[in-house]
């Protein structure tokens, strides 16, 4: 669910004493270098300047990798473990993870989900991700949602990604009520545009000052996988291939489910002539946004709309070549994840070996897990007085039937 941030996002909202999560920072320009004098931990995901996305682009790295089958280095591991804070949240980066976390680490929430969902799925230690849930849950705001920092006005973004994570920790985030008696599915129906108003059915990313909600495609992508309960790394519900318009149901009050749909309708009908969705960057609305279509392509795909997935996919598998080299180790992991939803070949996804290239931003991986299972199944037919169970098997086969693996694997700006 990418909760995709931007260098100028984060360097607009630093006037106003606000920030915002990054996955990839530079999106559609040049990645910023780390400072000469900065030596990256040899643990960490990518070559750039870790300030505002160390935790997050690792944290998706290692999803990403461990959604295809491949363990990760185990100091790739640590150093995410390692960015933890002693109540339990993570900061976007620490530069020193042995020096206690104090009034000045701002830890946020995006970062602690982020990495909440990929030690999950590694099977982390319960301490850790025990604590980085009960931090999630000290962090929730009274209308049920979250915002990026704790106690900041909730988002559909966070509120999403925070979803998708404690869902992955096995909480039970229907049932998960603020003091006011309120679940965070309470949060994104209330930001979930009006079927009535113009960009009906989308999700806003906030209020504006005046109360009004706003389309947004990233807010979107990301509400429609929270409305669903899902996370980063979903399979696609298919609804049989069929594709074309949803009507917006629920009027200005939709069930969760209802928002999910509506947003994914909307979606459906931004990607349907190009492909992609546009930049909300100013300057540049008129340049293809790789990151926000890759999240959209899970969004569709998590919602059961399968065949509108379809043509972004294909557009992202002919077109995001470039964008990713720039963008480093979360780009390859939006598209691993968009693969996967869509049930394509993240090892040959127009060509390209994405899991081989997110591999090489970062330290050496551990034998995948399916290199594992193949040696232990060699281990057992040696074991069989030279007679193979799946030898009989084969013999089984002969007659026609085939058995076939495959591994398969977010600007916050508002958007029109």
């Amino acid at each position: 669910m990418s909760v995709r941030r931007r260098a100028a996002v984060l360097a607009a909202t630093a006037v106003i004493g606000t920030a915002f999560a990054p996955t990839a920072l530079a999106d559609e320009s040049p990645a910023a270098s780390p400072s000469p004098s900065q030596a990256l931990p040899s643990g960490l995901y990518g070559s750039t300047d870790p300030t505002y996305d160390g935790v997050w682009r690792q944290s998706l790295a290692l999803l990403a990798q461990h959604t295809v089958g491949v363990r990760p280095a185990a100091k790739a591991v640590d150093w995410l473990t390692g960015q933890q804070c002693a109540d339990g949240g993570f900061a976007a980066y620490r530069a020193d993870p042995a020096a206690k976390c104090g009034a000045k680490t701002q830890v946020d929430t995006n970062s602690t989900a982020a990495a909440l969902q990929a030690l999950e799925a590694l099977d982390a230690d319960d301490a850790v991700t025990g604590a980085a849930v009960k931090w999630l849950k000290s962090a929730q705001n009274e209308d049920g949602g979250w915002g990026y920092l704790p106690g900041g006005a909730t988002d559909t973004n966070s509120t999403s990604v925070v979803i998708g994570a404690l869902e992955a920790a096995g909480t039970d985030t229907e049932d998960l009520r603020s003091k006011d008696d309120r679940t965070p599915y309470d949060a994104l129906r209330g930001l979930s545009v009006p079927c009535d108003e113009d960009g009906g059915g989308a999700f806003a990313f906030q209020p504006d000052k005046k109360g009004r909600l706003a389309a947004n495609a990233d807010a979107t992508a990301a509400g429609v996988l929270g409305a669903l309960g899902e996370g980063m790394v979903t399979d696609a519900e298919d609804d049989g291939g069929s594709a074309g318009p949803a009507t917006c149901a629920g009027g200005d009050s939709p069930t969760a489910e209802q928002a999910a749909a509506n947003g994914a309708g909307y979606l459906a009908d931004a990607v349907a002539g190009t492909g992609h969705l546009k930049s909300a960057l100013a300057g540049a609305e008129d340049q293809p946004d790789h990151g926000n279509t890759a999240d959209a392509v899970v969004a569709l795909a998590a919602a059961g709309r399968t065949a509108d997935a379809a043509k972004p996919l294909a557009w992202l598998e002919k077109e995001s070549g470039d964008w990713a080299a720039r963008s480093g180790p979360a780009a390859y992991a939006q598209l691993i994840f968009a693969a996967h939803a869509a049930g394509a070949d993240p090892r040959d996804f127009g060509g390209a070996d994405l899991v081989k290239q997110l591999g090489a931003t970062g330290p050496a991986a551990a034998a995948s897990t399916t290199d594992k299972s193949d040696k232990d199944e060699k281990k057992d037919e040696d074991g069989d007085g030279g007679v193979s169970v799946w030898w009989i098997v084969g013999v089984g086969l002969v007659g026609g039937i085939g058995i076939g693996f495959l591994l398969s694997g977010r600007t916050r700006k508002q958007q029109p």
